[in-house]
């Protein structure tokens, strides 16, 4: 079914703020399915094209197709009325197969398309590129969203960018040093097939999932800044050296928006890439905790929970051509949710407060806090097709929005099939704003263009003022009198560039009243070749606890015995609550936790004290940092009749952290304590950790196997010989396939014999007759992919149900009856398959009836099932939410979680098909279906 769109649509309602507007700025044809957009010093508008998105979903003769590759577009208004009468293909290369990013950097053109990121140089300024360069290559996630994305030029002159957890990343920079990033995650593309976690850098670091990135511009210096995200689209540096971004989730539930921690673990994989977040998550922990790892040591905060959508782009704006009150504002596009959100951060204790969230841009007449806007007489059925997938600030000063128009968004579709699009410019209202002439041969005109709210057309002026030399330290010194203090947090970062007069100057700032420029001048010697070591010993005693945190982060790659001073005064000024410092604490200690364990008690004075009377940065620390010396006071703290439970919970979590036997040992013992709540916790994490850390360090055959599960397989197995031995007779092999067909162990095992091809084909009408009405609702689903249901359902036309009118509440009746055992609405249902409590914030109708009624055709990330068949015959069918060394797990469609050791698995073969029901497993005819529709998009 094919959803299109005429390319003269009318231009839909937009919501804004009373004193902004929006216009239409271009549209297809000019262009199609814009992904990212650039901006370059003449105010023209570059956008990345993915017209080929997803050729293999898609069928070329139906949607548009380009042959000749995707396309790199260039946009102008050249009569400068506020509409771009202008359009240019500046490329198109069969290389180009859905880009995601695009940075335009003087006379080159940075494209990320993975596996490569890709540099287009235009010599001579006629719009056509001269020479094509492999800048990086290894990424990830062809033809995926889940890749390489955009990069952006930092304040300090090197280049940002990221990439999703599409992997495995091996890529080597310009000087040999190799990243070598992955984890347990494939599918979404018929290329990304093979991925593993746990994998060593030449840093000899692991790094895991979504990557964000720094590199020199001439291809050197590749450094991870933070990791384990899932997929963050986009990644925005501000004039501070802040880095900002969003990141999508696996529910519909829990996305986010979030400042950058250097260094941090981002939280959606276990901390080596092996498990996805729900074999982690623990009894009692919500889907947003669980899903990034919040309660868990070495986790950074996940920043706000923006909920249900699909984010995507993510700007800073800076300017002040929309007024002050917007200057310093933080966007984040939604494409999901129909929205560009806006924050307006501000530094809290070592890190950053993001501020309330509210909506820049929405199509939606009710926006996601149920507030209602005045005007809703031009809201339409379309009004879900707006899909920002890039924000950003021209030179201008104006907030553009690329939309990809789309009737739905994610899961590797694209409905609209003539790949229509547009650009919208956000201005103030009745303000004329004119793009300004930038000349960067003269001093003065780089100046100016350095205080452009432009990101990348700021690194035009930054190079040709670093290449001036300190013969520029004046003028460039003069901009920390400016009114806009972004403007001066460039100045101070390109002055700490211009030899050694500009260096000292940026040391004095050092001693500045103003805590902000303290942090920037100290991240902009870092960039320098002034002695770390000897601003450090300054800047550990300044009174901010961030400026404290950015001294910590920049020991970690430095010599421990060098930095162990240093190290144990941040130690002592640490707050138990600021979750930034704790965690920077917790990455410079790694490696020598034992090392410092003694020295904590005694900064602490807890050598002679009893384990209850600890100071709570001294427990909070050492639950971070969890060293093996611990386990004895870990034990003593977990146990104690004096302490909270939150303080005991907290000592056994750190313990559970602890991969020794001692600490396996300690756990088993407390799981045998008379204290309910403390037993019940530790038995959780021995089920827990036997299916991963410590599955090698006990002998968990002690616990106890199940003996009526193990009397099954057996017969089973005998069953099966008998049905496939020839020599009997055919009712012999008849009665063993009906009894096979009636067992939930039995079922499984013919799926597995129909997927080699194994199955007698005079057996299959009876398995046919009977496997439908197995006991395993797994079983019934998987045997829809191979065998064939007696009877007919009924034919299911969308545009049909879409046309009837639902029921909410026998919408909900039904819903509770046939879905509920999988999904979960608010506190009701089960957590199998993805929460649906907001789903009428990303699904309209028509697209939330195509999810149900073909579920197979776009399944969410880390539900495609699994079919695992182990060396005993027998086998298990679910989601692999964890895939370790040793073991797997495998979350079964009831929801138990079985640990299976790998020298016991014979096969592992991923299905096509959902785990969920096609409408007529379930009995559901049209009219029902249209009510649980009705009834899921009513839901507040």
């Amino acid at each position: 079914m094919f959803f299109t769109c005429s390319p003269k649509k009318e231009k839909p309602a937009l919501f804004l703020p009373d004193d902004l507007e929006a216009t239409l700025w271009a549209e297809s044809p000019m262009f199609y399915n814009p992904t990212n957009m650039d901006v370059d010093a003449k105010g023209r508008i570059w956008v990345t094209e993915a017209v080929n998105y997803r050729n293999f979903n898609n069928d070329s003769t139906h949607h548009l197709h380009h042959s000749q590759g995707d396309r790199v577009m260039i946009l102008e208004d050249t009569d400068h009325d506020g509409i771009a009468d202008l359009s240019k293909v500046f490329v198109q290369d069969k290389d180009l197969v859905s880009p995601l990013g695009i940075a335009v950097l003087g006379n080159k053109v940075y494209v990320s398309c993975s596996p490569n990121l890709i540099v287009y140089t235009d010599n001579d300024g006629d719009d056509v590129p001269d020479a094509k360069e492999i800048f990086l290559t290894g990424f990830g996630g062809l033809d995926h969203d889940h890749s390489l994305h955009s990069l952006v030029a930092g304040p300090d002159g090197n280049f940002y960018f990221n990439t999703g957890n599409a992997g495995p990343h091996i890529v080597t920079d310009q000087s040999g040093w190799t990243l070598r990033s992955g984890s347990l995650y494939t599918g979404g593309t018929p290329y990304n097939l093979s991925n593993q976690g746990n994998m060593k850098s030449d840093d000899h670091r692991v790094w895991v999932g979504g990557l964000a990135l720094r590199i020199n511009p001439n291809g050197t210096g590749l450094k991870v800044m933070a990791h384990n995200f899932r997929n963050s689209y986009e990644v925005a540096v501000d004039s501070h050296g802040n880095l900002w971004q969003n990141d999508n989730d696996d529910q519909v539930v829990t996305c986010r928006t979030t400042w950058i921690m250097e260094g941090g673990n981002a939280g959606y994989f276990s901390s080596d890439g092996t498990r996805y977040w729900q074999a982690d998550q623990r009894p009692g922990q919500d889907t947003f905790t669980a899903h990034w790892h919040q309660e868990d040591p070495g986790v950074m905060p996940a920043g706000d929970k923006t909920g249900a959508g699909s984010p995507t782009g993510v700007a800073f704006y800076e300017g002040d051509a929309l007024g002050e009150q917007y200057r310093g504002m933080l966007l984040s596009a939604d494409a999901g949710r129909n929205v560009i959100f806006s924050y307006r951060p501000s530094v809290s204790q070592s890190g950053y407060d993001l501020g309330e969230r509210k909506n820049l841009i929405t199509s939606l007449a009710v926006d996601t806090t149920g507030y209602v806007w005045n005007d809703t007489s031009h809201v339409h059925h379309q009004e879900k097709w707006f899909r920002p997938s890039d924000v950003m600030a021209g030179t201008d000063g104006a907030i553009y929005v690329a939309d990809w128009y789309d009737p739905v968004v994610g899961g590797h579709q694209m409905k609209d099939s003539i790949g229509y699009g547009r650009i919208y410019r956000i201005t103030p209202k009745n303000k004329n704003l004119k793009t300004p002439q930038i000349d960067l041969t003269t001093t003065n005109g780089q100046i100016q263009a350095l205080r452009n709210p432009a990101i990348n057309v700021r690194n035009a002026a930054f190079v040709k003022l670093k290449a001036g030399g300190d013969a520029n330290l004046k003028e460039v010194l003069a901009l920390l009198e400016d009114p806009n203090p972004y403007v001066q947090s460039r100045a101070i970062f390109l002055a700490a560039q211009l030899g050694d007069k500009g260096k000292k100057s940026v040391i004095k700032l050092l001693d500045d009243k103003n805590e902000q420029r303290r942090i920037v001048a100290f991240r902009a010697l870092r960039t320098t070749d002034v002695d770390f070591m000897l601003i450090s010993h300054k800047m550990v005693y300044d009174p901010s606890p961030f400026v404290r945190r950015e001294v910590a982060a920049g020991l970690r790659d430095l010599s421990f015995s060098e930095t162990k001073p240093l190290i144990i005064e941040l130690l002592k000024e640490s707050d138990e609550k600021d979750p930034w410092m704790i965690e920077t604490l917790g990455m410079i200690c790694e490696g020598h936790e034992d090392e410092l364990y003694p020295e904590l008690k005694k900064l602490f004075h807890a050598e002679n004290q009893n384990v209850e009377d600890w100071d709570k940065r001294l427990a909070k620390l050492v639950w971070r940092l969890h060293p093996t010396a611990a386990v004895r006071d870990l034990s003593e703290r977990a146990t104690s009749t004096q302490l909270t439970h939150e303080e005991k919970e907290q000592a056994l979590t750190a313990l559970a952290f602890i991969h020794t036997t001692e600490s396996a040992k300690a756990m088993l013992a407390i799981s045998k304590s008379n204290d309910t709540f403390i037993s019940e916790k530790a038995t959780y994490w021995l089920a827990f950790r036997q299916s991963n850390d410590w599955f090698s360090l006990l002998d968990w055959k002690t616990s106890g196997l199940d003996p009526e599960r193990e009397r099954n397989v057996a017969m089973m197995n005998v069953k099966q010989s008998k049905m496939l031995e020839v020599q009997q007779s055919f009712d012999e092999r008849k009665w063993n396939a009906q009894d096979m067909a009636k067992n939930a162990l039995g079922g499984q095992m013919l799926i597995i014999l129909m997927a080699h091809d194994e199955l007698p084909k005079d057996l299959i009408p009876v398995v046919e007759a009977l496997i439908f009405k197995n006991p395993d609702l797994s079983v019934r689903i998987q045997a829809s992919s191979y065998f064939r249901k007696n009877g007919k359902a009924e034919l299911l036309d969308i545009n049909k149900i879409v046309s009837l009118k639902g029921d909410a509440q026998n919408g909900k009746v039904q819903f509770e009856k046939s879905c509920s055992t999988c999904h979960r609405v608010k506190l009701s249902g089960s957590d199998i398959g993805p929460e649906l409590t907001l789903i009428n914030k990303k699904f309209d109708k028509t697209a939330l009836l195509d999810a149900i009624i073909n579920p197979s055709a776009g399944i969410v990330f880390g539900y495609e099932p699994w079919l695992i068949t182990l060396k005993d015959g027998d086998s298990h069918f679910g989601f692999l939410i964890a895939d370790g060394k040793e073991a797997i797990v495998l979350k079964d469609i009831s929801g138990k979680k079985w640990t299976l050791a790998n020298n016991q698995i014979t096969s592992r073969k991923k299905q096509a098909n959902s785990l969920m029901p096609e409408p007529g497993d379930l009995g559901l005819e049209s009219q029902q279906l249209a009510d649980v529709a009705e009834y899921l998009l009513t839901l507040k």
